[in-house]
């Protein structure tokens, strides 16, 4: 069977309800999430064996968290207790033409002070077939940088297949930043994803006539991106999220998978999404798209249901990919119709 094992950082979500600004709330929903932990509870949910490693403070709110963890089917007996704190985050869910809203509060966090050498990687990774990673975690700290190459190595080391979402945060660190620490990891990935500005941000590489903003894309301009990266890097393969915004509550939605074995590229079937949580769409798109690799589906299969995936959680409140491997497969059959099911 097999195990995919991510690391990174989790964090507890604070989220007005009801689409309220930060001035109006007078309360705020309590959740929690993060890039390879959304991906780990996606993967879980269509029944792969999933695990997450983290740091996180020995208190209530870190063990509210480990639990809600456990509870989704992620194992987590790998996740290391010290530190002084959890990271935060407010969100402020946009709509319409007035774009969501992030407020971070995670400097400090237990894992940003994690000593990479409290990590046995040999012993977290045994079982495994694929580790999972985001650019978010290096942008933590050095400490933090340093675990999530040690991680990587130990992976490739081991034959594990290792996928990095570049998930470049502007307000974590520069574009210089990102391209300096990022480059010197992707020695050990096999499997590179990003969405429309991550390239360009991390490594200066752009979709000429991609204008995001403006709800434009011309879909086969990001060929030559994946092309680029792959030469640069020898990627196994490209998967970049195509994402289209015509507002904060309307986008379309699609992706590519271009594979160097055979130099080509498949583009994924489109959706038009109306928004209900947008956070963790990235990941649920990383989690759909392992999952098809690791069932032997060909590249534009494996994206397909990466797609249909990602789609579903733009349907759903919370970083957390609730749908179940039956619904992506109903969608993917063509019924995104919405009906009832009784």
């Amino acid at each position: 069977m097999s195990k995919v094992v991510t690391f990174g950082e989790i964090m507890m979500r604070l989220a007005t309800p009801q689409r309220l600004r930060f001035l109006q709330a007078n309360n705020l929903e309590m959740t929690f999430g993060g890039g390879e932990a959304n991906v780990a509870v996606s993967l879980a949910q269509f029944g792969i064996e999933a695990a997450f490693v983290t740091r996180l403070p020995n208190n209530d709110l870190a063990q509210t968290c480990v639990n809600q963890l456990r509870g989704y089917g992620v194992e987590t007996k790998h996740i290391l207790r010290g530190g002084e704190r959890i990271g935060i985050y407010f969100l402020e869910t946009g709509a319409s033409q007035r774009g969501s809203n992030v407020i971070y509060d995670r400097a400090n966090s237990a894992i940003s002070t994690i000593d990479p050498a409290s990590l046995n990687w040999n012993e977290i990774l045994k079982g495994a077939t694929w580790f999972h990673f985001t650019g978010i975690t290096p942008a933590l700290s050095d400490a933090a940088a340093r675990a999530a190459g040690e991680a990587a190595k130990a992976a490739k080391a081991l034959g594990l297949t290792v996928s990095c979402d570049l998930n470049f945060r502007k307000k974590l660190w520069s574009p210089a930043k990102a391209q300096e620490v990022m480059s010197g990891l992707m020695a050990n990935v096999d499997y590179c994803i990003a969405n429309e500005e991550d390239a360009e941000k991390v490594f200066g590489i752009k979709a000429a006539g991609a204008e995001v903003s403006e709800g434009k894309l011309d879909h086969h301009r990001y060929i030559e991106v994946a092309e680029k990266l792959v030469d640069r890097f020898k990627f196994k393969g490209v998967a970049i999220t195509l994402r289209e915004s015509f507002s904060a509550s309307h986008n379309g939605w699609s992706g590519m998978f271009y594979t160097s074995a055979d130099k080509k590229a498949a583009f994924s079937r489109r959706y038009d999404l109306e928004i209900v949580d947008r956070v963790g769409g990235g990941d649920s798109f990383a989690a759909g798209l392992i999952y098809g690799l690791l069932q032997k589906q060909s590249p534009q299969d494996a994206l397909e249901f990466a797609v249909a995936a990602s789609c579903l959680k733009h349907s759903i409140s919370g970083d957390f990919n609730l749908c179940s491997l039956s619904e992506v497969k109903t969608l993917l059959a063509g019924d995104g119709s919405g009906r009832v099911q009784r």
